[in-house]
């Protein structure tokens, strides 16, 4: 069970109790109770000597509405329900390296209890701007598409965006192995369990899972607990940053969290805005993405996969949303991963906003001449196929005719493949001389 929790079982915190007043599907009703958003609560069947923990979400006229740790299997009008008065504090510190743990901080592992050094909330506010440092190294990730046309800086947050098999967790444990890191935290929320399993094997080699730390909560679980899932990953990468390192935070998917979120607010009686989403939605995403930045101790780097529904970030309300927010969005194309061009990064439709703060001039105006070639290219790249192109009469257009093939050799490679980037920049180099 979790240490936390059997710890909260077992203290001496003020308690005060209340009653079930009603329970379905992901909601209890409390009466009689009095607690802040964010207590944890201790739900009590004496008589069959079971218990179960829950967070208060929403509180209602007499009522306190609280979303259980777990499924309403068990769960009856005798539970007697005790408000702890202390919000939600997860053990954390080095013994989680190298660990599988769920969103409640269990061990998926199997390797034993996590204990951790020291225990912190799991809620915290963001950083304050002015304890921000500006963005002015590179982050190598290995990854050539990335590196030359969207180079990534130290302190960046990033968006991938992908329709489903769109190629965003094969990207991901690339840059998993790939970024410069001291340490790596991967969070997996509403995948497959199937996927997961496969995630660590395919991507993940012993160097890599030394130094990281993998959050999961699986499609199938509450969605409280996938929604404590990514704040649990934000909260341990918080905590190595604040020890002076440098994190990469990776996260599957913010499309998944958004409907945990959407679970709740609709079970708390939000309306509805935009595709189904209601406003707690755009108001927690910000929030998410903002504790996810750098201070003057530490950096946290962090890539978040947005699974968009038609394929399109403008038209989908959460990968929009998300776009508006980050420092830079890389977009999967399925037409390239149809092509067998890997990593199916579309650079066009991409675009890295620190990019100019961590490059040399030198670098910018050769990514800058590879995206005018690549958009001349795809201007005329219909007249080519039909055989209607003559060529002579556009120097640039072929110009990008003949540097084509050589701009694809740079952009792909394979999933198991890293590259230095003193290759990658000679590489670049060489195809706008």
């Amino acid at each position: 069970m979790n240490t936390v929790i059997e710890k909260l079982n077992h203290s001496n915190t003020f308690l005060r109790r209340g009653n079930i007043a009603e329970a379905a599907g992901t909601l209890i009703k409390a009466t009689g109770l009095s607690a802040r958003i964010g207590d944890l609560c201790r739900l009590t069947d004496k008589q069959r000597n079971y218990t179960l923990m829950a967070e208060v979400v929403g509180i209602a006229n007499e009522f306190t509405l609280l979303t259980p740790l777990g499924n309403l299997n068990g769960v009856s009008a005798a539970m007697e329900v005790t408000s702890l008065d202390q919000s939600i504090l997860v053990p954390v510190g080095s013994d989680l390296l190298g660990r599988v743990i769920s969103g409640l901080n269990e061990p998926l592992d199997q390797i034993g209890k996590v204990t951790g050094e020291s225990r912190v909330p799991l809620y915290r506010e963001a950083p304050s701007p002015f304890q921000r440092p500006g963005i002015d190294t590179m982050l190598e990730t290995g990854i050539k598409a990335i590196d030359t046309l969207l180079t990534v800086g130290i302190g960046q947050r990033l968006g991938i965006f992908a329709p489903a098999g769109g190629g965003k967790s094969t990207l991901l444990g690339m840059l998993a192995r790939g970024v410069q890191s001291d340490i790596n935290v991967i969070v997996l929320v509403g995948e497959r369990g199937r996927e997961v399993t496969e995630f660590i094997q395919d991507n993940l080699n012993r160097e890599t899972l030394d130094k990281t730390v993998i959050v999961v909560a699986t499609s199938d679980r509450p969605a409280i607990e996938r929604c404590r899932a990514v704040q649990l990953g934000i909260t341990i990468a918080e905590y190595f940053r604040d020890r002076g390192n440098h994190v990469v935070l990776l996260m599957d998917s913010v499309t998944r969290y958004a409907r945990a979120l959407r679970e709740i607010g609709l079970a708390l009686g939000e309306p509805v805005t935009g595709r189904g989403f209601p406003p707690s939605v755009y108001s927690l995403l910000p929030t998410l993405f903002e504790r996810a930045g750098s201070n003057m101790k530490g950096q946290i780097t962090s890539f978040f996969t947005v699974l968009l529904e038609d394929g399109q970030s403008g038209s989908d309300p959460i990968g929009e949303e998300v776009r508006s927010l980050l420092d830079g969005h890389i977009a999967l194309s399925g037409k390239l991963a149809a092509q067998a061009h890997y990593p199916a990064i579309d650079v066009l439709r991409s675009a890295s906003r620190t990019m100019h703060r961590v490059t040399t001039a030198e670098h910018r105006a050769a990514a800058s001449t590879v995206r005018r070639l690549m958009a001349k290219y795809i201007e005329v790249e219909l007249l080519i196929q039909i055989g209607e192109y003559v060529a002579g009469q556009d120097r640039e257009t072929d110009d990008a005719i003949s540097r084509h093939d050589a701009i694809k050799r740079l952009l792909q490679q394979d999933a198991e493949q890293l590259v230095p980037w003193q290759t990658t920049e000679e590489n670049l180099l060489a195809v706008v001389q």
